[in-house]
């Protein structure tokens, strides 16, 4: 039993240190850092550092309200994780099935995900777990109270019509953006890259060696087709697996 409550608590130590070290990077380096780009390395480290602990201290603040969603810890994660999955699956499957989608689109579906899903947390914490908090037979009580994984289901059906209608109605992303980055494209390279995977260099001065350089460069690039498309579709399967766990929830 002892070895059992080592191994859950080094897994979430594990993962918690990956959340927090993911998501103060991306305060400090796609938020601070492009509002203010002259910020020195030890400034950015110091904001690294706060937005750990605020990021600590935000989580100490949910405990309270982890019972007014469940009383079971593991239906709790499920139920949570429903109703922020759904719009990130639906921009990262559609972005990989069909270059068509855009940033606008996706921007759009996640946006309205997110605020779909925190209009239904909040109201599940309101509810509670005794389903007594909101008014009887009201549109707020019948969406506290509906399954959460149907809601799920819902969810991603409606982030996928509103990223397909927006990137419809909007201008398609450029060829050289979408270059290798989905089934359609997988064999082209990527922009600003060689096919080797090196950052793109000025041209090469014409030397003797400039045919065995093409050949090389050709073999390369016939090498990393296949590897490209191995892992567009490695993506999918993990995204189908995890859809999959989170369809299912947990076992009775």
């Amino acid at each position: 039993r002892g070895l059992v409550v080592a191994g859950l608590l080094a897994a979430l130590m594990r993962s918690l240190s990956s959340v927090f070290n993911s998501t103060s990077t991306v305060i400090t380096w796609d938020l601070y850092r492009e509002w203010k780009p002259s910020a020195s390395d030890r400034e950015l480290v110091w904001v690294g550092r706060v937005a750990t602990v605020g990021l600590t201290a935000a989580g100490f603040a949910w405990v309270p309200f982890m019972d007014s969603i469940s009383s079971t810890l593991y239906q709790y994660l499920q139920s949570v994780q429903s109703y922020i999955a759904p719009p990130i699956a639906a921009v990262f499957l559609l972005g990989l099935a069909w270059k068509r989608i855009n940033a606008a689109g996706a921007m759009t579906s996640l946006l309205v995900g997110a605020v779909l899903g925190a209009i239904r947390l909040v109201l599940e914490l309101v509810n509670g777990t005794d389903m007594e908090g909101l008014p009887s037979g009201t549109v707020w009580e019948w969406i506290a109270e509906f399954n959460f994984l149907h809601i799920a289901i819902l969810l991603f059906i409606i982030c996928v019509l509103i990223l397909i209608g927006v990137s419809l109605a909007t201008a398609p992303p450029p060829a050289e953006q979408v270059a290798g980055l989905t089934f359609a494209t997988a064999d082209q390279p990527v922009a600003g890259r060689d096919v080797d995977g090196g950052v793109e260099t000025a041209a090469r001065a014409p030397s003797a060696k400039a045919a065995t350089v093409e050949e090389v460069d050709v073999d390369l690039e016939a090498e990393t087709k296949g590897t490209r498309r191995v892992d567009l579709w490695l993506s999918v399967g993990v995204a189908v697996a995890v859809g999959a766990a989170v369809a299912v929830g947990p076992v009775p």
